[in-house]
């Protein structure tokens, strides 16, 4: 007994001691203290040293698009820096091309600032805002798609282009002791100023869905940041629109014929939406008065689990399945692409193979 309690209480100094000492390195070693950051050559912040540039940033109320919440997943926070920064870490280049490597552009989420530094990002990020929205409504699409509408504080707008995303800020919760974002596509008429529309999908185990479907309820504040994006509705009316999206790739979509309705356009389009089975597909109802409505549309919904007790006459198999079968030329078309990076990858290579050209073919992966 007197030696476990020996060992016990040997253990136990030991960890205090690695932990005091951990703290120590954290308060000198990682003290990096004040460092200037200059924007754009002329815009300077004072900041403290040693976060990540994406969060320095964001500190400084200046939001750059982050679908991964700074993990290193998605590729998306890219910024130019013109000094400071250091090496171009091994986690960066797989998001990186060639050519980005040597023109200094570095992901925002995992260059460290250490030392003074410049950067360029796109002027249009500082016109990007933080709001405080209230949850309205929590509406189940299906068993693990939710649609919310978030309601702006009187007063407050939000300007974007049908297509664009925001960010949603997850606050600590049981289960999770972090604060992150995550790039959600706006479902709703960019006409409609004071609220948006977002679908947002269970991911199990992800941080910000898991808040959204199992903690979030009507009359809650969020916080959300934007908007972002270059995926966003083109105005070349001699182009038929090949639509592509499958589960909440839907939103961006939903966007872009809100918008095509209300103004009244007058263009050739065809959406085809990929599902597993006939549960999971979900606001048929504006599809058909989309149908009713526009001015040419047609909605192709396709299932790849469709079982025979489903009783499903439309589409089988995946989405690119179905556009291979139907798009039969390539002439005056464009693609609006969602969805995520396997199902963009199929269904861009089977429109290329098609001859729609790379440069008319819009996507947004998540």
């Amino acid at each position: 007994m007197e030696t476990i309690l020996i060992t016990t209480a040997t253990v136990t100094a030991f960890s205090g001691i690695l932990a005091f000492l951990l703290t120590l390195a954290d308060r000198t070693i990682g003290n990096y203290g004040e460092m200037q950051l200059i924007i754009n050559e002329e815009k300077e912040y004072t900041v403290d040293g040693g976060d990540s540039l994406l969060s320095t940033l964001i500190d400084q109320k200046v939001f750059i698009p982050s679908a991964c919440g700074g993990k290193g997943t998605c590729g998306y926070c890219k910024v130019k820096v013109l000094e400071g920064g250091g090496p171009i870490l091994p986690t960066e280049l797989p998001w990186l091309t060639e050519e980005e490597v040597q023109n200094n552009i570095r992901l925002s989420c995992q260059c460290k600032v250490k030392e003074n530094m410049k950067i360029e990002i796109p002027e249009e990020l500082f016109n990007v805002r933080e709001y405080e929205a209230t949850v309205e409504s929590i509406e189940d699409m299906t068993p693990t798609i939710k649609k919310l509408r978030l309601r702006f504080k009187e007063g407050e707008e939000i300007n974007f282009k049908p297509g664009q995303y925001i960010q949603l800020k997850a606050p600590k919760y049981k289960g999770n002791d972090e604060e992150v974002y995550r790039a959600y596509s706006i479902a709703s008429p960019p006409s409609h100023k004071d609220y948006i529309d977002l679908i947002i999908g269970y991911v199990p185990g992800g941080i910000c869905t898991t808040y959204v479907h199992q903690f979030l309820k009507e009359g809650d504040t969020v916080e959300i940041n934007g908007p972002y994006g270059d995926f966003y509705y083109q105005d070349n009316p001699e182009n038929e629109m090949v639509m592509v999206a499958v589960g909440t790739g839907m939103a961006p979509i939903l966007s872009i014929l809100y918008y095509m309705q209300e103004n009244n356009i007058k263009r050739k389009a065809k959406f085809y939406f990929g599902a597993r089975t006939p549960e999971d597909l979900f606001l048929l109802d504006e599809m058909k008065e989309f149908e009713e409505t526009l001015y040419d549309f047609e909605f192709i919904p396709t299932l790849s689990r469709a079982l025979d007790e489903h009783n499903w006459t439309g589409e089988r198999g995946r989405v690119n399945v179905a556009l291979d079968k139907h798009i039969k030329s390539p002439e005056d078309k464009e693609a609006y692409l969602c969805g995520s990076a396997g199902m963009i990858d199929s269904v861009v290579k089977v429109l290329m193979e098609k001859g729609i050209l790379e440069e008319l073919i819009y996507y947004d992966k998540f």
